[in-house]
């Protein structure tokens, strides 16, 4: 055992083994250190690792833990510490009968369950392009975890046609499953949580083995998890659940927040213990993260502290565009390599996956090795490959591999045999796939089913279209034309899951690839077009066994640290998303997003803007983040952060905020030029726009004009905000002080 090692806290928690405990663990406080050489300081004390049961959320934390534990005391059998699936499946077994089910039970996984309930949609003519599978699986899925079986689902007060074909698939899918002797891993959850309601011999069974229960990052927990644990600890309340609320980012998937706010109500006589001390960060970056998480309302009060120093302030830069962003991200990476870092000290850590595509591009120029984790390449994501595949077909309608990867996508009905069988037809007959089908009246479309046969003459038509009619077309335009009238834009739209929202932002953001292409070139083809993405893609010549820069989202960066940490796209609308704005739950969630962002870093943390971004094809001003403006300014050094005059409350004009170092201007648009943009660009630009935009009144009515969005008639004057509606464009909020508006 190491308790030398332990500071006053994580030792007071270790030895703090009766009763309830709550240890609010903040980033890098020294949680596992502090749960193993508890569970070690148990087995000491004469506790039977048979009566010890530590639960997690990952493989990868349960083995950390286990290895861990057998370093500290050796090899002891008896003692559970696995994942709250792998508990779930170990009680089933033991009690499938009572659980309904035969002990050899199986566990489908996701691909199993499409196929399940694909088949049901079709025997009872529930249409999969109208509701698609992934769509039905997920509402299924928030069924259970809310813990209700189908027979406990009140669908009567539902009308609309979705819910009732959700009612009707999920009754059948459950009888299937049992009839199956199956179970998918909702069920794991789900079951256990009946078979201790249902049966309390069973959970007797675990209340009198398990006298000492712990739980890792129980901000994560969902309510049937919660639900399991509270029964098995009744009996003895030795329950010690370790996490931090600051960091609880996964609600949209099912975690609680609630589970560990509320743990003092839960159990009255409960200890809290405060890990704040961190290891992994220099001081400034901690301050910084507690100035942003300390908005939040709704969090247990706790601020981290190092006895590291303070590091150098947290840089903040502000560039014209997105591309600018990126430019010198990887001219500051450079830098700091060619002084002694390797890149693997590097994280770029962004809000949506569709941001990584700027940021590769650019470090396939400059020869930067770099890896994207929990995610692909921008080039190399599904939903991008089949939009490629589908603007190869108009340049080349012999390309039958492209054919073969879209023939269904989105889904018409067309499986691997069927394609097997037309592939071989055509081949018969000298013929490319796409030249096969083409023929109304030809052998390979009267071979196809109904569906199939309908599915593939509507996309052949499509193509025959733009093909016909491609050069009186933009590229934009061959490319929306075949998103929309494909019905692969649609079929994403209707799944209404997370991932289909991911992928949706991905195809947007292809657009700002043709938009920048286009932009580019005198004459932009589509063929041109697509020989340029061949060349992009040959120049991506990663090595992964090669030190890199390491690109994820904030949501997949939980858990690990870097030296170096880089977050771009610091903009109300991209972070925080939109939608958070709505809602103050949501809001909340986003800063917490932030906060671990902030508390990756070990050394150096970079926040970055742009003030003009592309994206979905559209270019647009940006307002800098509302965390930019929660950050103390003392702890920023580079740009100016601006604020309003009157600090949020919408009177006044803005100011330059100043950020350590650096003086803010005290009226108008404030400009900090760094190295890699011309001084002279930016001075200039900031003199016109405080002269046209920012103190001009204007009324509803008044007739404007813009350099990029031509005239339009104003809607509405906020004093920092002119809403405006353009003849060409429609209605935009453009900010004053950045936008240049003119009256006519």
């Amino acid at each position: 055992m190491a308790l030398e090692d332990l500071n006053e806290q994580q030792l007071e928690a270790v030895k703090q083994i009766e009763g309830p405990l709550l240890i609010l663990a903040g980033a890098g406080s020294g949680k596992t250190s502090t749960m193993t050489n508890r569970i070690a300081y148990m087995i000491s004390q004469g506790i039977a690792p048979y009566n010890i049961l530590a639960v997690t959320f990952t493989n990868k934390a349960a083995k950390e833990m286990r290895d861990r534990v057998e370093t500290l005391i050796g090899a002891r059998r008896g003692m559970w510490i696995m994942t709250f699936h792998a508990m779930c499946l170990r009680i089933l077994r033991s009690h499938a009968e009572e659980a309904g089910y035969k002990s050899d039970f199986v566990v489908y996984d996701t691909s199993d369950q499409k196929t399940l309930v694909k088949g049901i949609m079709k025997e009872k003519g529930i249409s999969d392009r109208e509701f698609p599978v992934n769509s039905i699986l997920a509402s299924i899925s928030r069924q259970k975890e809310k813990g209700r079986t189908p027979d406990k689902v009140d669908y009567s007060q539902y009308h609309d046609t979705r819910s009732k074909a959700v009612a009707e698939v999920y009754t059948e899918y459950q009888k299937r499953l049992i009839k199956n002797n199956a179970m998918d891993f909702d069920d794991l959850l789900l079951n256990t949580v009946l078979l201790f309601k249902g049966h309390p011999d069973a959970l007797k069974e675990y209340q009198d083995r398990f006298q000492y229960i712990m739980v890792d990052e129980y901000q994560d927990t969902n309510r049937l998890q919660y639900q399991m644990i509270s029964m098995m600890a009744a009996q003895h309340h030795n329950l010690c659940v370790v996490g931090d609320d600051d960091q609880c980012i996964y609600e949209w998937r099912g975690a609680d927040i609630r589970n560990i706010l509320d743990f003092e109500k839960d159990f009255r006589d409960a200890k809290v213990i405060k890990l704040e001390q961190n290891y992994r960060s220099k001081g400034n970056i901690l301050a910084a993260a507690h100035s942003v998480i300390s908005h939040n309302k709704g969090r247990k009060k706790k601020e981290l502290w190092t006895q590291a120093d303070d590091g150098e302030k947290i840089t903040y830069f502000r560039t014209e565009s997105d591309r600018d962003e990126a430019e010198h991200i990887a001219s500051l990476i450079e830098s700091m390599v060619s002084k002694g870092r390797e890149y693997s000290d590097f994280a770029i850590l962004y809000r949506t996956n569709a941001q990584s595509r700027i940021m590769e591009e650019r470090f396939q120029r400059e020869g930067i090795p770099y890896r994207v984790l929990s995610g692909m390449r921008y080039y190399d994501r599904k939903e991008i490959k089949d939009a490629i595949a589908y603007m190869r077909l108009i340049v080349n309608p012999s390309d039958d591999l492209s054919l073969v990867r879209v023939i269904n996508e989105p889904k018409r009905g067309i499986g691997a045999k069927t394609i097997d069988k037309l592939s071989a037809y055509a081949a018969i007959r000298g013929q490319s796939l796409l030249e096969g089908l083409s023929d109304p009246d030809g052998e390979l479309l009267a071979s196809l089913g109904t569906k199939a046969r309908s599915g593939v003459s509507d996309m052949i038509n499509v193509i025959k279209y733009i093909r016909n009619n491609k050069d009186q077309m933009s590229v934009e335009d061959v490319y929306s034309t075949l998103l929309e009238n494909t019905g692969y834009l649609k079929a994403l739209e209707d799944a209404q899951t997370i991932e289909a929202e991911a992928r949706i932002d991905n195809l947007m953001e292809f657009k700002s690839v043709i938009a920048e292409y286009e932009e580019s070139v005198d004459t932009p083809t589509v063929e041109e077009f697509m020989s340029t993405m061949t060349l992009s893609a040959e120049q991506d010549n990663y090595d992964e066994n090669q030190p890199t820069v390491t690109m994820m989202t904030l949501h997949s960066a939980k858990g690990l640290e870097f030296p170096v940490v880089f977050m771009p796209g610091m903009e109300d609308g991209l972070f925080p998303g939109s939608r958070a704005f709505d809602s103050e739950q949501d809001m909340e969630q986003e800063r917490r997003l932030c906060y671990v962002g902030m508390t990756r870093a070990k050394e150096l943390l970079f926040l970055s803007s742009a003030e003009v971004r592309t994206r979905y094809g559209r270019t647009e001003y940006t307002r800098e983040s509302q965390f930019l403006r929660e950050v103390d300014k003392t702890l920023l050094k580079g740009d100016a952060v601006y604020e309003s005059r009157s600090n949020g409350t919408g009177a006044g004009g803005n100011v330059g905020v100043s950020t350590g170092d650096f003086d803010g201007y005290s009226s108008g648009k404030a400009y900090r030029p760094f190295d890699s943009l011309s001084y002279a660009k930016r001075e200039t630009r900031a003199h016109k726009v405080g002269a046209s935009g920012s103190g001009e009144k204007f009324k509803p009515g008044d007739k404007v004009s813009h350099q990029k969005f031509g005239q339009g008639l104003v809607i509405e004057d906020t004093g920092s905000i002119v809403t405006v509606a353009f003849d060409s464009v429609g209605i935009k909020k453009l900010a004053k002080g950045i936008a240049v508006i003119k009256k006519i």
